[in-house]
């Protein structure tokens, strides 16, 4: 492509860019090409001034600087188009548009009295912004560095200040609406309004006056009958109205910059909040909602049913059984004694998993269920044994591991025993074997071992 041609798709607009959040016009200090000069993306166009900075703008399109509108030293709103880059440096300028601070008729008696808060700019190529939410709700007072809305544009969302100590009067767009850069969205009035305004972009000027607080609903006529509620399913709790939006642009998702952020960082699908029927936009709160959404079962799976058995045994006889046998056989490893009697209960040779106090050990328990022969193992375990004797739980509820659980806690008498499993790992009537067997075990050892 030529250096000083564009894309063929058109002139490109240049507009009076906003160089701060409370900014409402810029000076026009020179221009530095001429009309009919070519131009290249990125060269300087001119300079402008505001209270703060004065600025070069570059231009955003190659071709040639047509149409200015404009002169030096004249105020320009934010937003509004001051020249072209076209095709060829004899283009037509276009009929001037109508900028964005014209109102609609009526607007001037029906607006709050107040500072008009705009669209801002957040990049020299931006003609509008995608208005995420409100933070504040009408009526409500404000400090100029309060957030009061959220804005998006195709290459980032932020969090715009009110600018202003004041009152919310008007919203003059809804969340989700696409309002041109440098269009009113809010106005800021110093004292509390009687009447607020809220409204979407292009709607009527006196579409959703209101006062306040919230006015007493309408007297059904004498002979109406209430009309019945369709009976619906309960969904989440809606967010405040505040905060409601239209339905997302686009297919895109509304959240903040930092909720986007942090769901990044934690590996989050926003698109399951949405899935699920949470209102937009999204902020950090909701990040714990998503986080606790019960994983997706993959395509085609269907869930095991759970299985959770639990016993309660007079006697603890295991203390007994471990002295005798470190006694009479020289069997110290009480470990490896109560994986011996875990491993008896399944009748068939396996690997046992002890776990206690976050400490684990495996031991390989053989079918004659000679306790001689158990050995330690690093073999993935057929069955787990979380022993919580001496601690003070009395009730667990943890759910299938890869392999069947038993938990053995303390009782007032006795022990407690609880087998948890899913169904495709051990079938009902199997599991309640297993759990009867091991409680049998735990109380007479020496009965159902030797």
């Amino acid at each position: 492509m030529p250096r000083n041609a564009t894309s063929g798709a058109g002139p490109h607009d240049v507009t009076m860019p906003q160089l701060g959040m409370a900014q409402d016009a810029g000076k026009i200090v020179a221009w530095l090409k001429a009309a009919g000069d070519p131009v290249a993306k990125g060269d300087a166009l001119f300079e402008v001034e505001t209270d703060k900075a004065t600025m070069e703008v570059e231009a955003q399109a190659s071709g040639f600087l047509t149409g200015i509108t404009a002169s030096e030293g004249e105020d320009v709103p934010v937003g509004a188009v001051i020249a072209q880059i076209s095709d060829s440096a004899d283009a037509t300028a276009p009929a001037p548009k109508a900028t964005a601070e014209a109102k609609a008729p009526g607007d001037a008696e029906e607006l709050p009295k107040g500072t008009s808060l705009t669209m801002p700019q957040l990049g020299m190529a931006q003609d509008t912004g995608l208005l995420v939410s409100w933070q504040k709700s009408l009526g409500d007072a404000v400090a100029a560095d309060d957030i009061l809305f959220e804005v998006e544009t195709d290459k980032s969302t932020m969090e715009v200040p009110a600018g202003h100590d004041g009152y919310l009067a008007a919203t003059l767009a809804e969340a989700g609406d696409e309002v041109p850069v440098g269009a009113p969205v809010a106005i800021i009035s110093p004292d509390k309004p009687a009447k607020t305004l809220s409204r979407g972009v292009g709607a009527g000027a006196s579409a959703a006056a209101k006062p306040p607080e919230s006015a007493p609903a309408p007297a059904k006529a004498p002979d109406q009958a209430p009309a019945k509620a369709p009976q619906t399913a309960t969904k989440p709790t809606p967010k405040p109205q505040a905060e409601q939006p239209a339905q997302a642009t686009a297919g895109r998702i509304l959240a903040s910059p930092k909720a986007r952020r942090m769901a990044l960082e934690r590996g989050l699908d926003l698109q399951r909040l949405v899935t699920e029927g949470y209102a937009q936009p999204f902020h950090m709160a909701d990040l714990d909602t998503l986080a606790a959404l019960p994983a997706k079962a993959p395509a085609g799976a269907v869930a095991a049913a759970s299985i959770r058995l639990t016993a309660e045994i007079a006697t603890d006889g295991f203390a007994g059984f471990a002295q005798w046998a470190a006694t009479a056989h020289g069997l110290t490893d009480a470990d490896a004694l109560l994986a011996g009697l875990a491993g008896a209960s399944l009748d068939a040779s396996a690997v046992v998993e002890i776990t206690r106090h976050g400490n684990t050990r495996r031991f390989a328990v053989p079918a004659d269920r000679s306790l001689s022969a158990i050995i330690r193992t690093e073999d993935s375990p057929d069955l787990i044994l979380r022993d919580l004797r001496g601690t003070a739980l009395r009730s667990v509820v943890m759910g299938a591991e890869t392999a069947p659980v038993l938990t053995v806690m303390s009782a007032p008498a006795g022990l407690s025993v609880t087998l948890e499993c899913s169904a495709d790992q051990i079938a009902g009537p199997d599991a309640i074997t297993l759990l009867s067997a091991f409680a049998g075990r735990m109380e007479q050892p020496l009965r159902h071992l030797l």
